[in-house]
């Protein structure tokens, strides 16, 4: 049985292990899944013959149902372009309604904040260079504070952002253009569409792999996938390989809306004003002439004759004292009270409960809280706003996360071009946490954390309630590895807190302060020539008086030696030259002068060529100059 086991593919180990099967049953007579001649096998047996050849068959198999897959895929994306240039014409006119409006200003700008060092996007790399070249890309070349801000505006309004990226063989991305949405149009081609479309020049290998195209419909334009940074909010597989936009689940509350806002303007405009009712006194008119006879009146009302003097032509203008909708009543009864009254308008203006309703659907579809729209003032001292601002920066962070996918992209595309091929991965872009709420959430829980640690951790009693081992993983959700990493990394920084302490033992002299002691310390040379001078022998005239002071310098001294038998070579048994300077005070202190001088030059001359070289000397190099 195990033998038989060792035999099967590995797509029948899977079905063996989620259901019972005998795995894909490979067509052998359909050419479609046989070998070809390219399809090479070695093998040392003939049951591994067969069972790699059953196993190629059923990736072969397997292969034309994804390209099945992504042939109907492509087809519904055909069907889709249709409703998206619709969709985008209702985003167009949803603009000029100031709740969205407003919504999409404050979703760019709360995905867009400034942290406190002043920057929109930060990125991380160990490695300085790659930081500084991606740092000029975004700041420099795209600008990223002025275009990221309006691409992700129009990423959150119609759910795609399209940017050309101008591209230079030497220089990378040096610079990047906003292109129309309605004209671009993306196709995602596999194999299938490439062997229909018969496109040469490409392997085997390339056409296992999908294909991204860009197209500008209007002019004919054909875009490579790396010319292009696609910016998508991915949401609803219906409408892909597109994405889908923040605005797509108010459009039908946005129309329900705009209907009910005009039947309100309507109402008011028809029912607002107050109308009159005026009583025609008709007499004994005959009941066939009553309603001409109410007519001629009511004209008189509306309209009011007046005579040209010069040409003397009679014109009949509008009365604006009138309204066409009040009433005209005839009566009969001379004595009939009030003939003119007053009926009055609609009662219920303030009534808007209806408007309200469909105006809360739209904010919660929106998913931006009333309150940053002004429908609301903040209540609970402001903790139900902190909230409301924590679960509002979830959908902030999804957004980001559209914008930093392509983000990389641009970054990866741009340090390929370069030449750092094996920095691709060496990098990390984050946009700015919008929720300080959230930040402080975050600082609350980790302080929550490190307490209970320590407590399971202490030991007071003799035993700790855990290990720290079993701490770290419960609590931190470390694994094994983080635990032994964070280990060295403990060890190595107590090593470092040691050397640490003892670095007044190893540093005698920074050099921070040389200028100020030059100015106002005391020179080291000083005190040099002074004890020298001190530990002098008799012997060796006045270089044996001046040690290593003025004998160092080579006046009165051996080779270079001072001290005692400083005058042996050129001062004689008695002192020799220095001697004859004995009585005279006047040359010694301008000797010994000068030899100060010369001590004091060599010193800063010493000081300022291990400046430059800014390296020090070995143990190996010291031996050298002894």
């Amino acid at each position: 049985m195990a033998d038989n086991k060792n035999n099967l593919t590995v797509y029948q180990k899977l079905f063996y292990m989620f259901g019972q099967g005998g795995g894909p049953k490979a067509n052998l007579t359909n050419n479609k899944y046989s070998l070809t001649d390219n399809d090479l096998i070695v093998t040392k047996s003939k049951e591994e013959f067969n069972k790699e050849k059953l196993q190629l068959q059923q990736q072969k198999y397997l292969e034309s149902q994804w390209s099945k897959i992504d042939s109907e895929l492509y087809q519904k994306a055909i069907f889709y372009e249709t409703s998206r240039v619709a969709s985008y014409m209702d985003y167009e006119a949803m603009e000029f309604t100031p709740e969205i409006a407003v919504a999409l200003d404050i979703m760019s700008e709360e995905s867009c904040t400034l942290s406190e060092q002043g920057k929109m996007l930060t990125v991380y790399s160990d490695s300085s260079r790659i930081k500084k070249v991606l740092e000029d890309l975004f700041f420099n070349v795209l600008d990223i504070h002025s275009n990221l801000p309006m691409w992700t505006r129009n990423t959150c309004k119609y759910g795609d952002n399209f940017v050309f990226l101008k591209i230079d063989y030497k220089d990378g991305i040096i610079g990047g253009t906003q292109l129309t949405n309605l004209d671009i149009e993306r196709k995602e081609l596999n194999a299938v569409d490439f062997k229909n479309n018969q496109l040469q020049g490409e392997n085997e290998n390339s056409l296992n792999k999908k294909n991204v195209k860009f197209i500008w419909k209007d002019k004919t334009l054909e875009f490579n996938a790396w010319e292009i940074a696609h910016f998508r909010l991915l949401g609803d597989d219906r409408k892909l390989p597109y994405g889908t936009s923040v605005l797509e689940k108010v459009r039908r509350i946005w129309k329900q809306l705009l209907l009910a806002e005009d039947a309100m303007l309507v109402y008011r405009v028809t029912r607002a004003p107050e109308r009159r009712v005026f009583k025609v006194y008709v007499g004994n008119i005959d009941d066939s002439d009553v309603e001409a006879y109410v007519q001629k009146v009511a004209n008189k009302f509306k309209r009011t004759q007046t005579a040209d003097k010069q040409t003397g032509q009679t014109d009949v203008r509008y009365n604006t004292l009138a309204v066409d909708q009040d009433y005209f009543v005839p009566v009969r009864d001379p004595n009939a009270s009030m003939p003119i009254e007053t009926l009055p308008g609609a009662s219920n203006l303030d009534q808007i409960a209806d408007i309200q309703f469909i105006q809360r659907k739209l904010v919660t579809a929106l998913r931006v809280p009333k309150t940053f729209l002004g429908f609301e003032e903040p209540t609970g001292e402001g903790k139900n706003l902190a909230l409301m601002d924590i679960r509002f920066a979830r959908t902030i962070n999804r957004i980001q996360q559209a914008m930093i996918q392509e983000l990389n992209k641009i970054a990866i595309i741009h340090l390929y071009i370069l030449g750092f091929h094996d920095e691709l991965n060496n990098f990390k872009l984050t946009l700015n946490n919008p929720s300080t709420q959230g930040e402080v959430l975050k600082v609350e829980q980790w302080k929550e954390k490190v307490l209970l640690y320590k407590d399971l951790t202490a030991s007071d009693a003799g035993i700790a309630a855990t290990s720290h081992t079993w701490a770290k993983k419960n609590i931190f959700n470390w694994s094994s590895d983080e635990i032994l990493e964070d280990l060295e990394q403990q060890r190595l920084e107590r090593a470092v807190a040691a050397e640490l302490e003892k670095t007044s033992e190893v540093i005698k002299n920074t050099g921070f302060f040389k200028k100020v002691d030059k100015l106002y310390g005391e020179l080291p040379s000083e005190q040099g020539a002074e004890g020298a001078e001190d530990t002098g022998g008799d012997e060796g005239g006045f270089g044996a008086d001046s040690g290593g002071g003025f004998g160092g310098g080579g006046f009165g001294g051996g080779d270079f030696g001072g001290g005692d038998t400083g005058g042996e070579d050129t001062g004689g048994d008695e002192g020799g030259f220095g001697e004859s300077f004995r009585g005279d005070k006047n040359t010694i202190d301008k000797l010994l002068l000068e030899g100060k001088k010369k001590n004091q030059d060599i010193f800063y001359m010493t000081k300022g060529i291990d400046e430059l070289l800014n390296e020090d000397i070995s143990d190996e190099d010291e031996l050298l100059f002894d």
